[in-house]
């Protein structure tokens, strides 16, 4: 299984995720986010078009995966260190693409 994580600032647009996605490849079987971002529009456009799958998690179920990189502003901001790789590793597995910014967003791929 495939499962893209994915950080982005509020009020994202669907081109700006699918972009951000399409630029780390491969097939999504899963996207992974942070429950507020789960609510985003612009989110949950991207995955009603590709027809994807959508695990949203909270702040401190994030907080608590190891990763291998964190923001002292995103934790500032969200309440956990990171949520592209936290979101995607949540589930376990092998973190093929580290987090990676695109713009407004930024993916983490892990293979499970």
């Amino acid at each position: 299984m495939r499962v893209v994580g994915i950080g982005a600032r509020a009020g994202v647009s669907a081109d700006e995720v699918l972009a951000a996605v399409d630029a780390v490849g491969g097939p999504v079987d899963l996207l992974a986010t942070l429950d507020r971002r789960a609510a985003e529009p612009g989110l949950r456009d991207a995955v009603a078009r590709r027809g994807w799958a959508l695990s949203a998690h909270a702040p401190a179920e994030l907080d608590a995966v190891p990763t291998p990189t964190t923001s002292a502003r995103v934790r500032a901001a969200v309440g956990t260190g990171s949520v592209a790789e936290a979101a995607a590793l949540a589930g376990g597995g092998e973190l093929v693409v580290p987090r990676t910014v695109h713009g407004r967003v930024t993916v983490a791929v892990v293979l499970r």
